[in-house]
């Protein structure tokens, strides 16, 4: 069973996302919060595996609450709640920890497909899109040290690249004619040797590194 906590300050919005999780088999929803400081108190004694947190909330906003939920609980996946206008919130949100985003208006369908997808660890719901976030405000990573690299191999390093460039494991697998599982194999071990968390930091640590260029705004 996956243990979700919904954080969002509009009550109507948290209600409407209840209702589509608690009609999940495998997904529980075991508790609201209505702001980032309420999200941190429940995050440590609701153990929960999935946050979907939005970001302006009043007394602490979404990010500084990613940031420090994390801090305490590493193993906590959060999926950023945003719409359009938001979109440089979402990219600090990611540089944050956080595993992903998604748009207040996701279908019910796939709003229980990202949290199944990111509690399994997969933490890039849509990475193309993400990829748009970072071209676009790929200056709030300027302070970021470089990634190191030269531990890659050159499979390794190809695979980093297309994952920043917004592939799934099977576009990869099909792009260099390989199995899925061997997708896989190399990305588990991209994690291990840069240290990263999930998908999201492999895109970033790609532009940390120059794989991947901001494109021209």
């Amino acid at each position: 069973m996956i243990r979700v906590l919904v954080v969002d300050d509009q009550a109507l919005v948290r209600s409407g996302f209840r209702m589509i999780l608690d009609a999940q088999p495998d997904i529980d929803v075991v508790g609201e919060a209505e702001n980032g400081r309420q999200a941190v108190e429940l995050a440590a004694v609701s153990s929960a595996d999935v946050i979907l947190m939005d970001i302006r909330m009043p007394e602490l906003d979404g990010i500084e609450a990613t940031a420090r939920i994390l801090e305490a609980q590493p193993e906590t996946r959060i999926l950023i709640l945003t719409t359009f206008d938001l979109d440089e919130y979402v990219a600090r949100a990611l540089c944050a920890g956080a595993s992903g985003f998604l748009l207040k208006d996701v279908r019910p369908a796939q709003l229980a497909e990202a949290i199944r997808v990111v509690a399994s660890g997969d933490a890039l719901l849509a990475p193309s899109v993400t990829r748009r976030l970072l071209d676009q405000f790929a200056s709030s990573l300027d302070a970021r040290t470089p990634v190191e690299l030269a531990q890659l191999t050159e499979r390794e390093r190809e695979v980093l690249l297309l994952v920043a460039e917004g592939l799934s494991n099977g576009e990869i697998a099909e792009r260099l004619v390989v199995g899925e599982s061997t997708v896989k194999t190399h990305v588990s071990a991209v994690l291990r040797k840069l240290q990263l968390r999930d998908r999201v930091q492999m895109v970033i640590a790609a532009y940390d590194a120059g794989l991947v260029k901001p494109a021209s705004v």
